[in-house]
């Protein structure tokens, strides 16, 4: 059973940490660094998992969050979101808008594979 996650990401630094932490794991990794085409490479190869980086260029997480949320194909999807502004009403516009899980910049390893171990259980 291969688990797939898509991180969209556009810092290089935490694309390779996530990136190795999970392939370490045996979960194959993808990368995506464009807020612009992010809803179009989930369609396109929907993932297990999408880890969502909430500023990145062009359009940020919480507007891709919100297209998920309303499209019927990726409603489900189990998105973990992180932010380096760890700010409360950041948290909160993020679980109002259906994240699943929420972490804040600096991250621990093990808290990285808690969280998408537990998105990816049936």
């Amino acid at each position: 059973m291969g688990r797939r996650v898509l991180l969209i990401e556009d810092e290089p630094n935490i694309i390779e940490a996530i990136s190795f932490i999970l392939t370490r794991d045996g979960w194959t990794v993808h990368t995506h660094a464009d807020g612009m085409t992010a809803i179009e490479r989930i369609r396109a190869m929907p993932p297990d998992v999408v880890i969502l980086d909430v500023m990145l260029p062009g359009r940020s997480g919480f507007d891709i969050l919100r297209d998920l949320r309303a499209d019927p194909q990726t409603a489900a999807l189990p998105v973990m979101m992180l932010t380096a502004r760890g700010q409360t009403k950041d948290r909160e516009l993020a679980e109002k808008l259906g994240v699943s899980r929420f972490m804040t910049k600096p991250f621990s390893n093990a808290e990285v594979l808690e969280n998408v171990r537990a998105l990816a259980e049936p």
